[in-house]
């Protein structure tokens, strides 16, 4: 099968012919239809956070189920599935306390992916989903209905799941909260879409980018601050009634997002976060202030999702019309175009590019 494959850091993927083993014990072999590009995998493909070469990058994906290994029966030959990287064992405590995202035995980590010569291909990400086809533990997948289209049910694998999870679970958001989002790309517009859909009474989104800022309007964010601004904080709290916000999501993974946030938190307040950055970056701050207002600093890795209960809900939201999804895709690209879609995904400006594959038109 054809994959985009990583040979080096800061280098360019190369489109090339690999094996896949078929689905061993608790597998299953998903034929892609679409992928979406998304900055972990830039990250990952910059080097910020290591890993074995070569590799097989992309975690957010959706296809047709084409060959079930031994021992799975919740899926069918032929079911189009959402295709994740939450691979979860479901006995550990993490996964008995429903919190299925930070698994502590997420089943081995042999690749079932390698070069025609039997060099053997890192999985990124458990997924590798650059690529026709995947094989992932049966835990990664999610049921999709039939008539959802696959290039924008892709977009609930990662993105979607992590900026409305942080809303949704991590924060456990109630009706009336104010809410700050620092980033609005695509999990900062996720993270606004589940303030407005859990009943946030102002939602101020913040972008060091003019253009991106009137998208999150568009998203449902009340207000929009630049970030750069000379006065940010006190437009923040302006707004906020002199408080600052209830809630600060920080959906990008840059140093200074954290460290402005702590600055526009309320007492009692929480900062959610949820951009990822670099192996060796650390923010600063103050302990004694962060004690004394009993502010709170709240992790949130992919927005807190479990499949079974999440994937179901956001669907329906999305068939009501309450949640965006197509409004996310900003272009879509064939395979053999993936540095191009790549590129224009680090220039910021985008929302989700996604990757089509053959079996997007024609079934699997």
């Amino acid at each position: 099968m054809k994959a985009a494959l990583c040979t080096g850091f800061n280098a360019p993927l190369e489109i090339a012919e690999i094996t896949l083993s078929p689905p061993r014990a608790g597998e299953v072999e998903v034929t892609l239809a679409a992928c979406a590009i998304c900055h972990s995998d830039l990250h990952f493909i910059e080097g910020a956070w290591g890993g074995a070469l070569p590799a097989v990058y992309g975690h957010e994906a959706a296809g047709y189920v084409t060959s079930i290994g031994d021992g799975v029966s919740a899926y069918r030959i032929g079911q189009r599935v959402l295709v994740t990287l939450i691979r979860a064992c479901g006995t550990c405590q993490c996964c008995s306390d429903g919190r299925p995202v930070i698994c502590e035995n997420g089943g081995d980590s042999q690749s079932p992916l390698a070069l025609p010569d039997g060099t053997p291909v890192a999985q990124g990400m458990r997924t590798g989903a650059f690529a026709e086809k995947v094989v992932v533990d049966a835990s990664q997948l999610a049921p999709l209905p039939h008539d959802m289209p696959l290039d924008v049910a892709c977009l609930l694998a990662c993105g979607v799941i992590t900026g409305v999870g942080a809303v949704f679970n991590t924060a456990a958001m109630p009706a009336g909260a104010t809410a700050v989002v620092i980033g609005t790309g695509g999990v900062g517009l996720n993270a606004i879409q589940g303030a407005r859909i859990a009943g946030a009474r102002r939602i101020i989104a913040m972008d060091v980018a003019p253009e991106k800022l009137a998208a999150a309007l568009e998203f449902g964010a009340t207000d929009a601050v630049l970030a750069t601004a000379p006065d940010a904080r006190q437009q923040v709290r302006t707004l906020t009634d002199a408080r600052g916000a209830d809630y600060v999501f920080v959906t990008v993974g840059a140093v200074v997002a954290y460290e402005q946030a702590l600055g526009l938190t309320a007492p009692g307040g929480a900062i959610i976060m949820a951009g990822m950055t670099g192996n060796d970056d650390y923010m600063r701050l103050n302990p004694m202030m962060v004690a004394y207002q009993e502010q709170r600093l709240i992790g949130s890795k992919m927005g807190g999702t479990v499949l079974r209960r999440d994937i179901p809900r956001l669907i329906e939201l999305y068939q009501q019309g309450r949640l965006k999804l197509d409004e996310l895709i900003s272009n879509r690209y064939q395979l053999d175009q993936i540095n191009e879609a790549i590129a224009d995904t680090a220039k910021g400006g985008t929302r989700r590019n996604v990757i089509l594959f053959d079996a997007f038109e024609g079934g699997a």
